[in-house]
């Protein structure tokens, strides 16, 4: 893969689309949950996602002043998780941790590095927030598995209009409008989905069972929850809940072509071949359109060294989007593979022009905090938008 972004995980997902309600009669049904979550009422272990220990407070008492506030404290705080000189957190995307456990190993994945900022910034009053952002689509090849990652970051705010952003990876390229903030039970839930998963991917499918019914208990209504449910009851053979819970994550959200397509290869499985067509149509419709889908298939090439075959998915990608850096690079770096220097030169400086161009990027800084004065910003419509990085 040309960039890696290393985020919450959920199953054989394809970018969300905009898809008509295959399946309007769907309704929930009290019985079959039931059988998915058992008779008896799930006890959801305490994790302590935000608790805070001793050790990290005496950490806090000993490197912030007392005297700082606002946006020194932002900062502050900020430096202390990514500094060399203090805590230099590391990514690693098994650590699904809590903020202690962040804190004593000193690596984390995008959720856990959030939990531990939330913590740290609660511990001084401040106002901050878990928020999950759309990303632009990434494909990852996960042993059988294609996953796709959604994206957790901190929001927080000093003041009516002055607000600022957290995020362990600046560098990752976010979709306008897609922002939304997350209560602290919602991304609890998304801890469990993600162990869960991770259980899964490793083939211990009792421990994933058991962290997705965790997760579904946390929040009932997290789609990527269900669907991943609905990949490990597949795969437990349980087929009749393994559909109910596939339709269940397409009814909490039919823009999700994850579950569609997890449908798809469900019905074509059970050999039930006209539900299979129908919706594959839903989403083969929508990849011709989707030029990240173009994106992931020259990846995948990539990954194989069919570089001809990249060549024509990346060049299949720019046409239906011309202005996506990622879709230039990706290219000339398979020309360069190619042999075809002058080629892949003039192409990967076309993606570093569009990429200053561009609005929608973290630029690459050694800040991962951004300061955002909403009185100073425009709608994302409006020509020349842009937002202020504060270093």
């Amino acid at each position: 893969m040309f960039r890696r972004l290393w985020l919450l995980i959920p199953l054989l997902a394809l970018s969300s689309c905009q898809l008509i309600n295959l399946n309007p009669d769907f309704e929930p049904d009290p019985a079959l949950e039931r059988r998915i979550l058992g008779e008896d009422p799930i006890v959801v272990p305490h994790v302590g996602l935000l608790d805070i220990n001793a050790e990290l407070i005496s950490y806090l008492d000993q490197h912030v002043p007392p005297d700082l506030s606002d946006w020194d404290l932002v900062t502050r705080l900020q430096e202390l998780l990514f500094s060399e000189d203090y805590l230099f957190i590391q990514y690693d995307e098994t650590a699904n941790l809590t903020a202690a456990g962040v804190f004593r190993e000193q690596r984390a994945n995008c959720l856990s590095l959030v939990s531990l900022y939330v913590t740290m910034a609660r511990h001084f009053n401040l106002d901050v927030r878990y928020q999950t952002v759309q990303v632009r689509p990434v494909w990852d090849r996960r042993g059988g598995l294609l996953v796709l990652s959604e994206h957790i970051n901190a929001l927080g705010r000093l003041s009516v209009s002055d607000r600022y952003i957290v995020d362990f990876t600046p560098e990752v390229r976010l979709q306008h409008n897609t922002a939304t903030t997350v209560s602290d039970e919602q991304a609890l839930a998304r801890y469990f989905n993600n162990v869960a998963v991770e259980h899964l991917l490793a083939g211990d499918l009792d421990q994933a069972l058991q962290n997705a019914r965790y997760a579904i208990v946390t929040d009932p209504n997290l789609d990527i929850a269900w669907n991943n449910l609905g990949g490990i009851l597949n795969r437990h053979s349980e087929r009749q809940l393994a559909e109910y819970s596939y339709q269940r994550a397409a009814w909490l959200n039919r823009n999700n072509a994850s579950v569609i397509n997890n449908l798809a290869r469900f019905y074509a499985a059970r050999g039930d071949e006209q539900l299979a067509a129908r919706y594959s149509r839903a989403v083969e419709s929508y990849n011709r359109r989707n030029p990240y889908y173009h994106y992931m298939l020259g990846n995948l090439a990539y990954e194989e060294t069919a570089y001809d075959d990249a060549i024509g998915h990346f060049r299949r990608a720019i046409q239906r989007n011309d202005l996506e850096p990622d879709f230039y690079f990706a290219l000339g770096m398979t020309h360069r593979q190619m042999g075809e220097e002058e080629t892949a030169d003039q192409l990967i400086q076309l993606a570093v022009a569009l990429s200053e161009l561009g609005d929608q990027t973290y630029r690459s800084t050694q800040s991962r905090v951004r300061r955002i004065d909403t009185r100073s910003i425009l709608r994302s419509s409006s020509a020349g938008f842009s937002v202020e990085f504060i270093d």
